[in-house]
């Protein structure tokens, strides 16, 4: 590739010293603040450290050309970046150290993630979006390595597609698509699939974004040479190297961790060729140190020897700094100019190991104060408490022996003496268990607030508004319905756009979207590779600047791809921010009965369980997950949305409102009325519930058909548990394996809803058989619950009870 030119800037030598002191002055802070919370936890103040020290001037470099409306996607080694671009203070660092749940002291995800996972505020506390173009932007880290890279992806793309669309309030999150996106990975990360995936599919789309490597040597103690095919991962990128003329690959760039010139020049460069060219770069930044070693963990000396040690030594990078920051001058008008003398810097580096004492002392003071108030509040009335029960007596004094009082110490106080008293009353139990209450109320918003939105634009609040339908309906394939309702959805909503595996060119394979891409265009009706887990991480980071993406998932089975950045990612995003981001992203898919092992699974348990911060829809028709993607497109949270394979050439009646209608999420919809069982499932297993319900009837028993349509949230007014209260019996008909999401459904109805007390017989599951579907319709009826499996299975639990009338089979 030829030279680029790079637009520069004239600046004074004073300004210029200015600028490179500064830099030494927060690096040196950034170090202290390493050294000094690495002691914090091995003295018992934190729990874990992990720090970036060894990487403070690439970061230095990479925060001087990271604007306003950039977005970073990184992982938990980036503290002076955050540091430079004012993410991050010493006390928030500290805060975040402490596990401080004060979202003023700690914003990132007040005290629900471990150091170094660092997050900007892109939200209102009532949850509406920030203009995200006057901030520089972090999306939340997470720790699964490389599970960065497909949020990165859809951050850039967010760029190439706000070149061209706008809406009202787009504003906020673009101006003109001239963001870039910044993402940072260790270099053993880079052996993950998820990095190669991103960096490819970047590749390809040719979006703004830039990926640092932070090269050092080695992946906790494995070194370069076992994790990759060669040590040099830029080697190793070169056949991604775009070429002149062609508008694929991207640009890579080499250079050392400790020269601070060559950083300046790289990152400058690299810039030039992401927010210019809207090209992707890598930077590799080789021969990084790692001063105190991975992690508070372990010792690094354990795996490296002392030649290895003895050159960290010499290279670190803030040695290397300073070094060069005394050697050089320059001649300005016959007159020699220095940047620094030795004492300069010496008195710098006195001066930040100070300041980073002192806001660690803040810090540490503003995480206690709370604790000692809880302890000063709550101890007088357990001692007072303890005068009527003297089992009380020997726990206060077990708590007074304990160095770092904690909140679980004054809460495990608290109710020892609750339990210890029980049975009786006073007006001391009374206070007590009133000051728990409230307290504790406290403590739940504190852990376990925002898994699911709190804002008015939460999917429950969308009003329900019914499909009409007349007698001059058309009847047509349910393909259909969900296409015309698209078809509305995309010109009501410009920020809109879907995007997966054939959706594009031909319209899915089931022709939901046939004919769309030709009328709205390759940007937002679009192909994209077969790479399942950067489809959904191109979908959430869309999400996280204002778009409405809808991530498609060809299979049900093929989810699977994607579920560790479900889990990892999409469905912690409002958790581990505390409400601070959200990504509002559609899943759509389709799946359950089909044909073939990989084909017609209904891995739904696994979604369920490991997705808790997503909603999880499951319409039994194509009209129903119309209605669906009409209420989340009003909603400012993430679902997915689970069609029915076997739905798209089935006939019904198409809604005159398309686009308008909704379906309420956490509602259930009693499809039979009956008197004898309530029968529960979802999905397509409905129409053979409904078919086994009419043989039922024959031989006299009314069977009440519930569908459960939406499993997360699920039958948020307990009427499954009236129906039971009418019937008298349960079953759960699901085509998952056993102990699957029947399971959840029957711990939903039963715990949570009471209706064991309703019962007058065993509860019962009917499921599919614990391997995948077989092929064929053969292998779905061995396989998966048939008529005959729920007709013979029911009519038995009526044999059980009253053999005269029920013979048996």
């Amino acid at each position: 590739m030829e030279t680029t030119y790079i637009e520069t800037q004239q600046i004074s030598f004073q300004d210029f010293k200015k600028s490179v002191i500064e830099d030494y002055k927060l690096g040196r802070i950034s170090r202290e603040m390493s050294y000094l919370g690495r002691r914090e936890v091995l003295t018992g103040k934190a729990k874990f450290g992990i720090f970036g020290d060894g990487k403070e001037l690439p970061q230095l470099a990479m925060a001087k050309v990271f604007r306003n409306g950039d977005f970073r996607s990184g992982y938990y080694r980036d503290q002076t970046f955050a540091m430079a671009i004012e993410a991050v203070t010493v006390e928030s660092f500290f805060a975040q150290l402490y596990a401080d749940t004060s979202i003023e002291r700690e914003p990132a995800s007040a005290g629900r993630q471990m150091n170094g996972h660092y997050a900007t505020r892109s939200l209102n506390e009532d949850g509406s979006w920030k203009n995200l173009m006057e901030q520089k932007n972090i999306s939340s880290d997470i720790s699964p390595t490389a599970g960065q890279m497909p949020r990165l992806l859809g951050l850039a793309l967010a760029s190439k597609v706000y070149k061209s669309v706008k809406f009202e309030g787009s504003e906020k999150f673009s101006n003109e698509g001239n963001e870039v996106a910044f993402g940072t990975i260790g270099d053993a990360s880079t052996a993950e699939g998820h990095f190669w995936e991103a960096l490819n599919a970047a590749c390809a789309l040719q979006v703004p974004m830039i990926v640092s490597i932070w090269d050092d040597g080695y992946g906790i103690s494995v070194p370069t040479h076992n994790q990759r095919a060669k040590a040099d991962i830029s080697e190793m990128l070169s056949g991604f190297q775009r070429k002149d003329g062609e508008n694929q690959g991207c640009e890579i760039i080499q250079v050392k961790a400790w020269d601070y010139p060559s950083l300046l020049d790289a990152y400058a460069r690299a810039e030039h060729f992401a927010r210019t060219e809207s090209v992707p770069v890598v930077v590799h930044v080789i021969e990084v140190t790692q001063p105190q070693g991975h992690s508070t963990s372990g010792s690094h000396e354990r795996y490296k020897n002392e030649e290895r040690l003895q050159w960290e030594g010499e290279f670190d990078g803030l040695s290397k700094f300073r070094q060069w920051i005394l050697e050089y001058s320059i001649d300005i008008e016959g007159n020699e100019e220095q940047l620094a003398t030795v004492e300069e810097l010496e008195m710098i580096d006195d001066e930040a190991k100070k300041f980073v004492k002192e806001g660690q002392k803040k810090a540490w003071e503003n995480y206690q104060k709370p604790i000692l108030d809880l302890k000063t509040t709550v101890l007088p009335l357990v001692e007072a408490l303890q005068t009527k029960h003297s089992e009380i007596e020997a726990e206060t004094a077990k708590f007074g022996k304990i160095i770092a009082v904690a909140k679980k110490d004054i809460f495990h106080l608290v109710r020892k003496a609750l339990f210890i008293s029980r049975g009786t009353d006073s007006a001391e139990r009374q206070a007590l268990e009133t000051k728990y209450n409230e307290i504790f109320a406290v403590e739940k918003d504190n852990y376990s607030s925002h898994l699911y939105s709190q804002s008015e634009w939460k999917a429950t609040n969308v009003k329900e508004v019914a499909p009409i339908i007349t007698e001059n309906s058309e009847t047509v394939d349910g393909r259909v319905v969900v296409r015309n309702n698209f078809d509305k959805i995309f010109e009501k909503y410009p920020e809109t756009l879907v995007f997966g595996e054939d959706a594009g060119n031909i319209g899915d394979v089931n022709q939901g979207l046939e004919g769309l891409q030709e009328k709205y265009g390759e940007l937002r009706i679009a192909d994209t590779g077969i790479r399942e887990a950067t489809i959904l991480g191109q979908g959430i980071g869309l999400a996280m600047r204002g778009l409405r993406p809808i991530a498609e998932i060809q299979y049900l089975d093929y989810i699977l791809y994607c579920l560790q950045g479900m889990s990892d990612d999409l469905a912690t995003v409002q958790y581990r921010t505390r409400g601070g981001q959200k990504a509002p992203v559609i899943i759509r898919t389709r799946g359950h009965r089909l044909e073939g092992v990989w084909h017609s699974g209904s891995p739904m348990a696994g979604i369920i369980n490991l997705s808790k911060g997503i909603l999880v829809l499951v319409p039994r028709n194509l009209t129903k997950a119309a209605g669906f993607y009409n209420t989340m497109l009003q909603s400012d949270e993430p679902a997915v949305i689970v069609e029915c394979l076997n739905g798209y050439r089935l006939k019904e009646k198409q809604p005159e409102n398309l686009g308008e209608f909704t379906v309420p999420v956490g509602k259930i919809e009693v499809t039979k009325e009956g008197s004898d069982v309530t029968i529960v499932t979802y999905g397509s297993t409905w129409r053979l519930v409904m078919d086994a319900a009419e043989e039922l009837e024959k031989v006299g028993i009314s069977a009440e058909v519930i569908d459960v349509q939406s499993l997360i949230p699920f039958d948020l007014s307990h009427e499954i548990a009236k129906s039971v209260k009418k019937t008298n019996r349960l079953v759960v008909i699901d085509e998952d394996v056993e102990g699957g999401t029947s399971a959840f459904i029957m711990q939903q109805v039963m715990e949570k809803q009471k209706a064991f007390r309703y019962l007058d017989a065993d509860p019962l599951t009917i499921c599919a058989e614990n391997h995948r579907p077989a092929y064929a319709s053969d292998g779905d009826y061995f396989s998966k619950p048939s008529v005959d499996d729920m007709v013979e299975k029911v009519y038995r639990v009526f044999n059980e009870s009253n053999p005269a009338k029920f013979p048996g089979i």
